[in-house]
């Protein structure tokens, strides 16, 4: 699945579209290097996102195609924030 797809469907960020700007923008580290919108992200992968004041750093844990609420939580473990 494509990083901003990821980013969207986890709720890490709000919209897809958003995702995408944030990781232009070279905001989004995946394992400790800068990743493209189109990266394609892999279970274990460590999704830094440098958004504000703080950054937020997760692992990927599940990667489905569709994602309820409920669902999102699961798809990442927060490392630090």
């Amino acid at each position: 699945m494509r990083l901003d797809k990821y980013l969207k469907n986890s709720r890490l960020i709000k919209r897809r579209t958003i995702a995408n700007e944030v990781c232009d923008a070279g905001k989004v580290l995946v394992n400790d290097k800068i990743a493209r919108a189109s990266y394609d992200v892999k279970l274990q992968d460590v999704i830094e996102i440098q958004m504000g004041s703080r950054p937020v750093k997760v692992r990927v844990l599940g990667i489905p195609e569709h994602a309820t609420k409920a669902d999102a939580v699961g798809m990442y473990e927060v490392i630090s924030n």
